[in-house]
């Protein structure tokens, strides 16, 4: 598998890499079970910060397209292929633009929808958020 990343490109550099192992995954050039490189590895290879590739396989775990075993390394997980249909972040901009259509058909400003929207991050507004 090749990776190769475009620092001209618009799309950041994490997303590219998280587009193209989900692209090695579903092509079957990277099945289950096949290790990665380290994100230290990885990251020289690329010629990138260490943070750039520790984001995109943090977010590929969280979509269970990878999986850490610990000090054994970074592996694709066995539902991996299945799980590259996942777009959490799509998913969260289709909810936050029905939630600010829905506060907008209120009356609600955008001034006070990004207030809102601040102090519910900042946990400001409700202790029993995660």
């Amino acid at each position: 598998m090749e990776l190769i990343l475009d620092i001209d490109e618009s799309t950041p550099l994490f997303t590219q890499l998280i587009e193209q192992v989900k692209r090695a995954v579903q092509s079957g050039a990277l099945r289950p079970g096949d290790p990665l490189p380290s994100i230290r590895q990885l990251a020289n290879d690329l010629d990138v910060n260490k943070k750039t590739v520790a984001k995109a396989y943090r977010l590929l775990e969280r979509d269970s397209v990878l999986q850490t075993k610990g000090y054994r390394g970074t592996f694709v997980h066995p539902d991996a292929e299945a799980n590259c249909q996942v777009d959490l972040s799509a998913s969260i901009e289709k909810t936050l633009r029905e939630t600010v259509a829905k506060l907008r058909a209120e009356g609600a400003t955008d001034s006070e929808i990004r207030i809102a929207f601040g102090e519910v991050m900042s946990h400001r507004s409700d202790r029993s958020l995660p």
